[in-house]
C-alpha cells in the first residue's frame, strides 16, 4: 500500500512479518549452500595435506600442506592408472556430450519447424522418458549391449550416453523461442536446402541453448557411476568415477586414504574449468526460453 505525501506516493515501511519470511528464507538458501560448499571445501582442505595428518588438526582448514606430493603420488600410483582414467573420462563426456548435443538440436528443431503426423505424440513420449529415472535404464541397456557384444568396450559407455530426452526437450523450446520462421522461410527461398537452412541458419541461433545442453551432458557423463560400473570390467577402460570408488574400497589392501581423496579433487577440476570457461554462453541458454 502507498502513502501519497505532496503528490508523490511514498511506500510504507515493510512489515515485521516481511522482514522475518525474508530472514527465514536466506537462511534456507545460507543453510542449503552450506550443505553443498562444504563437501567441496573438505574435500579440498584435505587434498592439501600431508600423508599421516589427514585424521589431525583441524579439519576444515589448511594445515602440513604437501600438495605436490599428494598429486604426484596419485599419477604415480598403481602404474599412472588414473591418467587413463582421466582419458575415458574425457573422451566419454566429450564425445557423448558432443554428439548428444547435435542429435538434440535436430530433433528439438524438427519437432518445432515440421509438422508431420504424430509429431505430438513423439514429443510427449520423448517428455516421458525425461520422467523416468536414469538407474531404470541401466539393466535393459545391459542387456542389450550383452546381446551385441558390446559389454567392456569403448561402444557400451559411448552408445547409451549419445542420447539424450532432456537435451531433445531443451532443445525444441530454444529453437521455438530463437529461430523465427520467417527466417527460415527467407533461406529456403533464397534456393537453400533443408540441411543447409539447418546449418547455416538454424543452429547458429541456437548457439547459447547448444551450450547449455552439451555442458549439462557432459557433467551427466562425468559423473555417471552406475552404467560405466555395469558395462566395464578392464581397468584401462575405466571412467575416473568407477575408478576413484574402486580405489576406496580397497583402503584395506594398502591404498592410502590421501590416493582417491585427491584423486576426486583432481576430478572435479574439468568440470570448473568447463563451467566458467562456457558460463556467459550456458547462462544465456538457460532464459532463451524463458519468454517467447
Amino acid at each position: 500500500m502507498s502513502v501519497i505525501h505532496a503528490g508523490r506516493p511514498t511506500r510504507r515501511a515493510p512489515r515485521g512479518t516481511e522482514i522475518a519470511s525474508k530472514v527465514a528464507v536466506n537462511g534456507v538458501l545460507g543453510l542449503m549452500a552450506l550443505y553443498t560448499l562444504i563437501p567441496l571445501w573438505w574435500l579440498s582442505v584435505s587434498a592439501t595435506k600431508k600423508s599421516g595428518y589427514l585424521y589431525t588438526g583441524a579439519p576444515l582448514w589448511f594445515s602440513h600442506f604437501d600438495l605436490v606430493a599428494n598429486v604426484r603420488t596419485v599419477f604415480s600410483f598403481e602404474g599412472g592408472i588414473f591418467s587413463t582414467w582421466l582419458a575415458n573420462s574425457a573422451l566419454y563426456s566429450l564425445v557423448g556430450a558432443t554428439v548428444s548435443t547435435l542429435l538434440s538440436a535436430m530433433a528439438g528443431y524438427a519437432l518445432t519447424k515440421f509438422h508431420f503426423r504424430g509429431r505430438e505424440s513423439v514429443f510427449n513420449v520423448i517428455l516421458a522418458s525425461v520422467l523416468i529415472p536414469a538407474p531404470m535404464f541401466a539393466l535393459p541397456l545391459f542387456l542389450l549391449m550383452a546381446k551385441l557384444d558390446l559389454t567392456d568396450s569403448y561402444w557400451s559407455v559411448l552408445l547409451p550416453s549419445c542420447v539424450s530426452p532432456f537435451g531433445v526437450y531443451l532443445c525444441r523450446i530454444f529453437a521455438a523461442a530463437s529461430v523465427p520462421d520467417e527466417l527460415l522461410e527467407a533461406a529456403r527461398l533464397d534456393g537453400a536446402g533443408e540441411r543447409r537452412t539447418f546449418f547455416r541458419v538454424g543452429l547458429p541461433l541456437m548457439a547459447p541453448a547448444l551450450v547449455t545442453v552439451f555442458l549439462f551432458q557432459f557433467v551427466g557423463i562425468w559423473n555417471n557411476y552406475l552404467l560405466p560400473s555395469l558395462m566395464l570390467n578392464s581397468s584401462s577402460l575405466q571412467p575416473v568415477t568407477v575408478g576413484l570408488v574402486q580405489w576406496r574400497s580397497e583402503f584395506a589392501n594398502g591404498v592410502p586414504p590421501l590416493v582417491p581423496i585427491t584423486g576426486a579433487f583432481l576430478s572435479l577440476i574439468p568440470l570448473l574449468l568447463a563451467f566458467v570457461s562456457l558460463q556467459r554462453f550456458w547462462r544465456k541458454g538457460l532464459t532463451a526460453g524463458a519468454v517467447k
